[in-house]
């Protein structure tokens, strides 16, 4: 106790804040990297004018009210008041668009990740650069905008993300990690800095709408994982802290964006890794050897908080429809007058998947119950499907669902594993599908063909990512790399499990996909005919 009251107050700390869609969380880990303290503030977008959005008023509300949970939590916990901390590390959604002037001030509500609102200039953008540009990345935003006529574009000043907002309003830089500037604008991973050639392409489209300002001019400097990124001034220590406890002159590290921090946080930045989130939708981040040889519009190109190339596939669908048939059991035992907890009935239901067929018993099932890009399709109908002959049981019945929260995902991966031959050697998983021990990861290991890991400290999440990238900033040594850091001083004797792929599982798994793709005339004609 006494020690950490000592490296508290003598700041060998590091802080870390996110502001995730749905609260904002602060962290604060002590020199062996394990949290110390926690603050968070729950908060909600907004849907106005068409646009979802957050105010500024409402970022700040958010922060100082996470920033004096957590400034409580220590005070609870360790009976001194927090004033200095060794470095601090800001997160937040990527994406997005925060346009201001040259006051400062901002030109249009903050428009989120979240709008579907771009797709013209999404589209115009890949075709022009021929480099996947989702309707989420900023460029898409303004763009779109320089599309729309929107008076304010001529007044453009600075462009940025929320994560890139809040570090500039602390420190007076105007900065971004890398990481979070790759969902701004492609990132050529041999410069660590954004593409000049498609910056060159983008300046043209701004001479031809007869637009003053190039994109050099509004754009943030991009800085890698340990560059300096600026202090704390004293504006800013009262912004984060209004109590005036706070002392400026607190070193941060670039801001980064939550896919990076999730990297970060389950030590998935070296290449031939990846990590893998399966919850309401799942996403696979895999860090590549070199970039893709071409674009597919099924994936995002990013990169690690180094710059390093990112394959990202993102399915809008995995546990929601498998999550509905549990609550469906859940009601039939309520019916039967029984008491089953959620947890024991999730259990119970997985377990029972692995003592099926190999290959689902020729079942067949659709999770969409959104829309699905990676399969082409704009709405979703979920679908249980089979033929007389199939092996109808529960055990099949739990495995093909199981399988079917993984399909999009599995052909999305397929173009990195069979059209790109990328090479992959360990996925580390996180998220709800892995909640029940072993399951998950034996049907992503199935799915995958790739080891699967799971790590104790993976529900940490982004705002310990975040303070890790902090922390790094602190004690970066001059030829440690991130990925040395985080294995040798951050992940060193963590316990987790890994799980190899079984053959006979891969090859079910290989069955299930063919019919998987093969009944997607299925899933189109339910769409179709179910209005």
């Amino acid at each position: 106790m006494t020690d950490i009251q000592k490296a508290i107050e003598s700041g060998k700390t590091a802080l870390g804040i996110e502001l995730g869609s749905t609260r904002i969380k602060a962290v604060l880990i002590g020199e062996d990297h394990a949290p110390l303290a926690s603050g968070s503030h729950e908060w909600e977008n907004q849907y106005e004018n068409g646009v979802w959005t957050y105010s500024l008023e409402a970022v700040w509300n958010g922060l100082q009210d996470s920033y004096r949970n957590l400034s409580k939590d220590v005070s609870e916990k360790y009976g001194v008041t927090l004033k200095t901390i060794g470095a601090i590390g800001f997160s937040a959604m990527m994406h997005g668009y925060m346009a201001f002037d040259k006051d400062g001030k901002q030109l249009v509500p903050f428009r989120t990740w979240r709008n579907t609102i771009t797709g013209q200039a999404a589209e115009k953008l890949t075709n022009l650069f021929q480099f996947n540009i989702p309707q989420r990345w900023s460029i898409a935003h303004l763009y779109q905008a320089i599309l729309n006529k929107e008076p304010h574009v001529k007044d453009i000043s600075h462009l940025t993300t929320l994560a890139g907002y809040v570090h500039w309003k602390l420190t007076g830089q105007k900065v971004l990690g890398v990481g979070e500037a790759s969902g701004m604008f492609p990132i050529d991973s041999k410069e660590n800095g954004f593409d000049e050639q498609m910056i060159g392409q983008f300046n043209e489209l701004l001479k031809a709408e007869k637009i003053s300002w190039t994109l050099q001019d509004i754009l943030p400097r991009v800085l890698l994982a340990g560059d300096a990124a600026g202090t704390l001034t004293g504006e800013g220590a009262k912004l984060l802290d209004p109590s005036g406890q706070l002392q400026a002159g607190i070193p941060l590290c670039p801001p980064e964006g939550d896919a990076g921090t999730g990297m970060v946080a389950t030590n998935s930045v070296a290449v031939r890794t990846g990590n893998v989130s399966a919850g309401t939708s799942v996403f696979a981040m895999i860090v590549l050897e070199k970039a893709l040889s071409k674009l597919y519009p099924e994936i995002d190109m990013v990169t690690t908080p180094t710059g390093k190339p990112v394959a990202m596939v993102h399915s809008n669908n995995c546990t929601s429809d498998l999550n509905a048939w549990v609550d469906v059991f859940q009601e039939f035992t309520q019916v039967l007058g029984m008491d089953v907890s959620e947890s024991k009935l999730y259990e119970t239901l997985y377990q029972k998947a692995l003592t099926g067929d190999a290959d689902g018993g020729g079942l067949l099932a659709y999770n969409y119950v959104s829309g699905e890009h990676i399969t082409h399709l704009e709405e979703g109908r979920p679908l249980f499907v089979r033929t007389p002959e199939s092996h109808f049981n529960l055990a099949n019945f739990m495995r093909v669902h199981l399988f079917s929260s993984l399909g999009a995902l599995k052909i999305g991966m397929d173009i990195l594993f069979e059209q790109e031959k990328v090479k992959l050697d360990q996925l580390l998983g996180h998220g709800g599908f892995f909640k029940t021990k072993e399951v998950g990861q034996r049907m992503m290991a199935a799915a995958m063909n790739v080891p699967v890991s799971v790590m104790e400290t993976a529900g940490e999440g982004g705002a310990w990512g975040i303070a890790l990238l902090a922390s790094y900033r602190l004690r970066k040594g001059a030829s440690e790399p991130l990925e040395a850091y985080l294995s040798g001083k951050v992940f060193a004797g963590e316990k987790g499990s890994t799980i190899s792929p079984d053959k006979n599982d891969v090859n079910g798994f290989t069955a299930f996909m063919a019919r998987y793709k093969n009944g997607l005339t299925i899933e189109r004609a339910a769409v179709e005919g179910l209005k």
